[in-house]
């Protein structure tokens, strides 16, 4: 099984380095030169670790096989995963990114857009999905909001705060009133 540990940002620099907005718990066990990873949405299928550095809060990583800024920039929105061997606890209340990409998620017993990703942050990870009108909505992926997640089913059902969903409807009745 394969698990995402990075995606990559923008080239740092001429020689090909490039940024990374880690997402694991363990950056200095999956970062060493030498390591291997697989590459996902990119333009090639492996990258070989040559440094792994850090700049102020930033992972800078460079790669055996790129070797310059034009190079790096196409590699730009590329997802980093690893291979392991291990597979997770069903009842774990731990998700990756992988797991729920593409999940419907549902409010009241409709379906009000689906995920398409999941930002790691210090104090609390947030819920990324793409509602009907195609905006993008953040929503803090705690239990509180995010009560029920059914892969079997592709699903999840959210119980969102006030005014989380209705703000884009009011928004765009505003502008369409704003002409009269």
């Amino acid at each position: 099984m394969r698990l995402q540990v990075a995606r990559i940002g923008k080239p740092h620099g001429i020689r090909g380095e490039v940024t990374a907005q880690v997402l694991t718990d363990a950056p200095e066990e999956r970062f060493i030169a030498g390591e291997v990873l697989h590459v996902t949405d990119g333009p090639v299928s492996e990258l070989t670790i040559k440094n792994a550095r850090w700049n102020k809060a930033i992972l800078l990583l460079s790669f055996e096989e790129i070797t310059d800024r034009n190079i790096a920039e196409t590699l730009r929105g590329s997802r980093l995963e690893i291979e392991v061997s291990e597979e997770p606890e069903d009842d774990s209340d731990e998700w990756y990114e992988h797991e729920l990409q593409d999940l419907k998620v549902i409010h009241n017993g409709v379906q009000v857009g689906v995920v398409t990703a999941l930002r790691t942050n210090p104090a609390q990870d947030l819920l990324v999905f793409e509602n009907s009108d195609g905006e993008e909505v953040y929503l803090p992926f705690v239990d509180e909001f995010v009560p029920e997640i059914d892969t079997q089913a592709g699903t999840l059902r959210i119980t969102p705060p006030a005014g989380l969903l209705e703000l884009n409807t009011e928004d765009s009745s505003a502008a369409e009133g704003e002409g009269n």
